[in-house]
């Protein structure tokens, strides 16, 4: 890090910490990603950087974006900017050496804070400092015009909110994300479900969840969420830590959705999930809980199984089964074979059987195993 701010002349005044490593920083919370700001061009940060033999990477120079990678470490670096033009999902920018100008642009007070690297002097044009120690998240300016400049900036708002506010949201900016929410219809449904997700996964993303049901924040875009759903998601957040099982997002946002597998599906293919996820997310929508828990896991995955499970409320069951690897059936085709079964579909189906009657009696190995292979056999 010490490189690029010498490169980039962070002794003269030319470029700061900005954004979530200050706010996070001020928190107390791990600083994971560092973001700089400079007032030093974006083809003169290029220059700057490989004159010092540094890598630099042109990610999004057009918006005054460059990558610098030092000692293994990526740090990612903007000229001051300021909006030209915005519709919603993109910004046309001009750039600007006026600090100020170029916190205005952000979204929330909390993010347009900035430190100077070498002093430490903070800079706070919005009164994000005080928001901070109130835990207050609040729009820089007019809420309406911020989210007209971009429209994610609704669910971005709610996310915010439920990781550093306290107590209830900010009235105006309630009231703004309720009047513009059809404006979420205009993004892409892989941004709002990465919205979505990364809110579900707050340690208590409820009572968040609340207001946006209450004021139909998500009714444009996931019509299929009731108001009322927000008691199944509760009901899970207190099943998840009675059986101390991890939060998953995807799992949440099932205690959300009617227990409809192909309507999950559905709403996963919209939302553009991987085939991974959306698998999932139909998987925990199902309401077949008819074997035992290891069973079930046997079966359809143990992520899955504690989904169902936990969204049943059978935290107990959820939490047998955490830890739990599935068993490998201990016999193959080629032994039957070696045990007298002819070649051909006999063999698979009299292995289905076998499997059938293992997971029943709850996958006994030895003499148990043996007695079930035997009689399987003998009925084959």
């Amino acid at each position: 890090m010490a490189r690029v701010l010498n490169a980039l002349g962070a002794d003269e005044g030319l470029t700061r910490y900005v954004g979530g490593a200050v706010r996070d920083d001020l928190l107390g919370l791990k600083v994971s990603d560092v973001d700089l700001a400079t007032k030093i061009r974006p083809e003169d940060v290029m220059t700057r950087l490989q004159t010092a033999r540094i890598k630099a990477v042109p990610t999004g120079i057009d918006h005054g974006t460059i990558t610098a990678v030092s000692d293994g470490h990526a740090v990612e670096i903007t000229s001051l900017r300021r909006d030209v033009s915005t519709d919603g999902r993109r910004a046309t920018v001009a750039f600007t050496d006026d600090w100020q100008e170029d916190a205005a642009r952000r979204d929330f007070t909390i993010n347009a804070l900035s430190a100077d690297p070498v002093t430490g002097e903070l800079f706070d044009y919005f009164g994000g400092l005080e928001d901070l120690e109130a835990r207050r998240v609040r729009f820089i300016g007019d809420p309406l015009a911020r989210i007209a400049e971009d429209h994610l900036r609704i669910l971005r708002f709610f996310r915010f909110h439920a990781r550093f506010g306290s107590g209830e949201p900010d009235a105006a900016a309630v009231d703004a994300c309720a009047a513009r929410a059809n404006d979420l219809m205009a993004l892409s449904r892989e941004r709002i479900a990465d919205e979505i997700l990364k809110l579900l996964g707050m340690a208590d993303p409820a009572p968040t969840v609340g207001v946006m049901l209450q004021r139909g924040i998500l009714k444009p875009v996931l019509p299929e969420i009731a108001p009322e759903s927000l008691c199944d998601l509760e009901a899970l957040l207190d099943s998840e830590r009675s059986a101390r099982v991890a939060p998953d997002p995807l799992r949440r946002l099932a205690a959300l959705l009617p227990r409809d597998p192909a309507l999950a599906e559905d709403i996963a293919a919209r939302l553009r999930f991987s085939n991974k996820a959306k698998k999932r997310l139909s998987c925990a929508a199902s309401t077949d809980l008819s074997s035992s828990p290891q069973a079930l896991a046997y079966r359809v995955g143990s992520d899955c199984a504690i989904d169902r499970l936990l969204l049943a409320g059978q935290s107990a069951d959820a939490a047998a089964i955490a830890g739990w690897k599935a068993p490998r059936l201990p016999i193959g085709g080629g032994e039957l074979i070696a045990r007298g079964l002819k070649e051909g579909p006999i063999v698979a189906r009299t292995l289905r059987t076998i499997e059938d009657r293992w997971v029943a009696d709850g996958f006994p190995a030895g003499e148990d195993f043996d007695r079930i292979v035997s009689d399987s056999l003998a009925g084959a």
